[in-house]
């Protein structure tokens, strides 16, 4: 019987793990998916129904929490979370997208440094620097293109194209369309250019 026939939650990876809740017809591909998805949150990842998350790893720390949200088509995306990624409904990421909620390193090269050694095996259960988060949020309707980069504390409002490659660090408005590194508005809702 194929997965639309079932319309039940189809994972190739096995059970899904405690805190994942999938609505009706979810498929998700890759038994790498939520190898590193380590939510201590009974809801650290929703899924709306009928979404597709092809080839999508999910790195969840222990307070991330991940929503996305009804028929919304990811292909081989990176999603990085230690605090909150929110994307809307009807929304297409494309294959090397990255969303991260966080630099998960520090900035300072000292602070590196520790981070390093607390990660490594002779870190001895040494505490990691504090990192800066800041949630994401996707609206609906969104299309992200091909090998993009949204960074931590960017909302993406309702309508907004994000062109491939583009490395998005601000907000970008309802019906933007947006591209470069970083992104700046290429058109405005109307499709008026500002270029």
């Amino acid at each position: 019987m194929s997965e639309a026939a079932t319309n039940q939650p189809v994972w190739d990876g096995g059970s899904l793990p405690a805190g994942v809740i999938v609505g009706q017809g979810v498929v998700i591909r890759g038994t790498a998916a939520l190898q590193r998805f380590r939510s201590q949150h009974a809801d650290g990842l929703t899924v709306g129904e009928s979404s597709t998350l092809d080839g999508v790893q999910f790195s969840v720390g222990p307070q991330g929490r991940i929503r996305i949200g009804r028929f919304c088509c990811l292909t081989n995306a990176i999603l990085m979370c230690d605090e909150q990624i929110n994307i809307g409904d009807y929304v297409l990421i494309g294959w090397n997208v990255v969303i991260a909620d966080t630099d998960f390193h520090p900035l300072a090269p000292a602070q590196r440094v520790a981070d390093a050694v607390a990660c490594s095996p002779i870190g001895n259960d040494r505490s990691r620097p504090n990192v800066e988060c800041r949630p994401v949020s996707i609206g609906s309707d969104v299309f992200i293109g091909p090998n993009a980069t949204i960074l931590k504390g960017v909302r993406i409002g309702d309508g907004a194209w994000i062109e491939p490659g583009s490395v998005v660090t601000r907000d970008v408005a309802v019906g933007a369309h947006v591209g470069g590194n970083p992104a700046k508005v290429i058109a405005l809702q109307d499709g008026e250019s500002v270029r």
